[in-house]
């Protein structure tokens, strides 16, 4: 296994571990384990057992950055559903990260990963007043579009958990909700 490959499996044995319980209940000895490697062959790779931690964790977070990356062409609604497609691709492709970055907040509270998870909800903000081509939003429209973000975030971590309703229709339901609020936003402002 080349140098990357076997980093990169190391953070995937931690991610898969981290969907199962909290990621500061997960040991050097448990990933090692779940890995098929030894201690020092960890210890080559992760100084300590926190950093591996903080990059598992950034690794479902830059995925979700990247999945909102590009709009779709076409109008606004497209490009939202668009969006919300590629924000549940790596949702399931991440599972057991996933649940483990929001199981408790930033789960491992460091900086680095406070600020990996406000980059997601950020870029999630950006992408929708870019969508509906709003360059300077009102408090009220940022307020909404970050409420509905946290709706997001908590539906998904739901959706993966309990797996009853269909993916289809979750799109659907998180893209209707955020018409909806926008235009109950709009009717308070006007």
């Amino acid at each position: 296994m080349t140098p990357q490959a076997r980093r990169d499996d190391l953070i995937s044995s931690a991610l898969d571990l981290f969907g199962s319980r909290a990621p500061e209940l997960v040991t050097v000895d448990d990933i090692v384990a779940h890995a098929g490697v030894s201690r020092p062959l960890f210890y080559r790779y992760f100084p300590s057992l926190r950093e591996l931690q903080e990059q598992a964790l950034r690794t479902v977070t830059d995925s979700l950055v990247e999945g909102l990356a590009t709009l779709e062409e076409g109008p606004p609604a497209v490009r939202v559903r668009a969006a919300v497609r590629g924000l549940i691709d790596v949702v399931a492709h991440y599972r057991a990260g996933y649940v483990a970055l929001l199981r408790s907040g930033s789960v491992i509270a460091t900086s680095d990963t406070d600020a990996a998870i406000d980059e997601v909800r950020n870029r999630a903000v950006r992408l929708i007043l870019e969508s509906l081509g709003i360059a300077e939003p009102s408090p009220l429209v940022l307020l909404t579009l970050r409420c509905w973000t946290a709706v997001v975030e908590g539906s998904l971590l739901s959706w993966l958990q309990e797996g009853t309703v269909p993916r289809d229709d979750l799109e659907s339901w998180l893209c209707d909700q955020l018409t909806t609020m926008l235009a109950t936003t709009k009717a308070h402002e006007g």
